[in-house]
C-alpha cells in the first residue's frame, strides 16, 4: 500500500463510485472529500467538507501527494477549484488531476466558462498538473432524453449533436493519468460516435418499447450557434471510447426490465 491516500474529490458521484474501487483496485488507500458525513471503511476515508464555502478541505489534503478532482456543480466550479488549489499548495500536493468537459474553450455558457476557469485555476496553481477533457457522460444524456419523453410531444433541439461517453471508460482512463506523471492537458476522451438529438432520442424511445411525435426546436444565441457549429465535440487528436449509446442503452433498460420483472412477480 502507498504511505499517503490519494484525495479524491467528487468521490461518491457517477464519476467517483466508478474511480474510487479501481484506485482501491491498483493498491491505493483513498481519501474522499465529501460534503455528508459517512464511515469509513475498507482503505476508503470519508472526510466532511465543502468546496464552494471552503470548509474542510486544509483536513481533506492533509498528507495527500495527489488529488483527483472530480467534483462539479451546475455552477461555481471555478470557484470551487480555486479554493480547493489554494489548500492543495499549502499542502505540497505534487500532483492534481481534473476532469473537465469538451468545449470548455468554446460554448458561450455559464456552465462552461465555470469548467475553464477552473482548468485555468489548475493550471495556474505551481502544482504539477494534468486535465481531462471528456465528453457528456451517456448518463447524462439519458436523463435528458428520459425527462423529454415525459411530454406527448419530444421536444428535440436542432443541431444540437454529442459523442457521448461511457463513465467507465473515463474512469479507467482518469486512474491511469492519476497513477501517472504529470501530463498537463491531454487528449480528449470521447465516444465513438457523434448523434443528433433525434437520434439519441429514438433509440431510447426503441429501447423503452415507446414512440412519441417528435417537435423540432432551435436553440437561439450564441450558444445555439456554438451547438450547431460542433464546438462541444472533439475529433482532432481525440481519444474515443468503445461503448455506444445502444450498448449503453441495451444493458440499462435490460436492468431495469429485470428489476420490473421481480417486482411484479413478488
Amino acid at each position: 500500500m502507498t504511505t499517503s491516500p490519494l484525495l479524491v474529490t467528487g468521490g461518491t458521484g457517477t464519476l467517483g463510485r466508478l474511480v474510487v474501487p479501481l484506485l482501491r483496485d491498483a493498491g491505493h488507500d483513498v481519501r474522499v472529500l465529501s460534503r455528508h458525513a459517512r464511515e469509513s471503511v475498507d482503505g476508503v476515508e470519508y472526510v466532511t467538507g465543502d468546496l464552494l464555502k471552503g470548509e474542510g478541505i486544509d483536513a481533506a489534503v492533509a498528507g495527500v501527494g495527489t488529488v483527483l478532482h472530480l467534483a462539479g456543480g451546475p455552477k461555481g466550479d471555478d470557484e470551487a477549484t480555486r479554493n480547493l488549489v489554494r489548500a492543495a499548495s499549502g499542502a505540497g500536493v505534487r500532483h492534481l488531476v481534473y476532469i473537465s468537459v469538451i468545449g470548455a474553450d468554446r460554448v458561450p455558457l455559464g456552465y462552461f466558462r465555470a469548467k475553464l476557469g477552473a482548468e485555468r485555476a489548475v493550471a495556474e496553481s505551481g502544482i504539477p498538473w494534468t486535465t481531462l477533457r471528456a465528453a457528456q457522460f451517456h448518463d447524462l444524456v439519458l436523463m435528458v432524453v428520459g425527462k423529454m419523453a415525459k411530454s406527448p410531444v419530444m421536444p428535440v433541439p436542432g443541431g444540437l449533436r454529442f459523442q457521448p461517453v461511457d463513465a467507465r471508460e473515463v474512469a479507467a482512463r482518469l486512474v491511469e493519468l492519476t497513477l501517472g506523471e504529470p501530463a498537463g492537458l491531454v487528449p480528449d476522451l470521447a465516444g465513438p460516435t457523434v448523434y443528433g438529438m433525434a437520434e439519441l432520442s429514438r433509440g431510447y424511445l426503441r429501447a423503452r418499447g415507446k414512440s412519441r411525435p417528435m417537435l423540432p426546436v432551435r436553440i437561439p444565441g450564441k450558444a445555439g450557434r456554438a451547438y450547431r457549429a460542433g464546438e462541444n465535440l472533439s475529433f482532432d487528436g481525440a481519444a474515443t471510447g468503445k461503448r455506444t449509446w445502444e450498448d449503453f442503452l441495451a444493458e440499462r433498460v435490460e436492468r431495469v426490465g429485470r428489476v420490473g420483472r421481480v417486482e411484479r412477480a413478488s
